[in-house]
């Protein structure tokens, strides 16, 4: 089993992977969402969903008709502030760990993320994006889906984690720091037009 994961500065493109990945047969309890929600666009999205979807729900209108996104929650993780998310990483990342407290102990999604596998300067760099802004999809895979799932990850919009990288290092940033102060909704929203523009 292998983990893949894709960094979006789309919440929608990152659905869309999550509902690809189940309909290859990744079972829901392998695939995890973070996507930052410092500036509220959960709360907004699900009034105007609640509003649009008389009947369909709320988590069909937003994530689909079923699925992980229909598991969606509004929690806060360490260093990244509040997010909405589903999965094993969302529940490793805020200490939720077979009933037990264990958020210092796991790391949050660095944490979460190296133990599952990934390089801990990947992992750096992916709890990063989902402080200023991004969505996080990761999936644990079983060997003869990985280039599958990681074909659908690098076709659906997902950054380029070294372009990604180089282009925080050029700001000055030399790793996530979960003690750093959370991006405010601003931050987040030049964040995004500036990864909007990028080629």
């Amino acid at each position: 089993m292998k983990t893949v994961t894709g960094l979006f500065d789309n919440y929608d493109d990152a659905a869309g992977v999550v509902g690809e990945l189940e309909a290859m047969g990744i079972p829901r309890s392998n695939i995890s969402i973070v996507a930052n929600n410092s500036d509220g666009w959960y709360e907004n999205r699900s009034e105007a969903a609640e509003d649009a979807g008389a009947g369909a729900g709320v988590g069909a209108v937003i994530g689909g008709a079923g699925g992980l996104l229909t598991g969606l929650g509004v929690m806060a993780i360490p260093g990244v502030g509040p997010v909405v998310a589903a999965g094993w990483l969302a529940a490793t990342a805020t200490g939720i760990v077979a009933g037990a407290v264990a958020g210092g102990a796991v790391g949050g999604i660095v944490g979460g993320l190296t133990d599952s596998g990934v390089s801990e300067s990947d992992a750096h760099v992916y709890a990063e994006g989902v402080r200023r802004g991004g969505t996080l999809v990761t999936a644990k895979v079983e060997d003869e889906l990985v280039a599958d799932a990681e074909e659908i990850l690098g076709q659906s919009g997902s950054v380029d984690l070294s372009e990604r990288r180089r282009a925080y290092e050029a700001g000055g940033w030399t790793g996530f720091d979960a003690d750093a102060d959370e991006y405010v909704p601003e931050e987040v929203e030049r964040d995004r037009a500036r990864a909007a523009n990028r080629p």
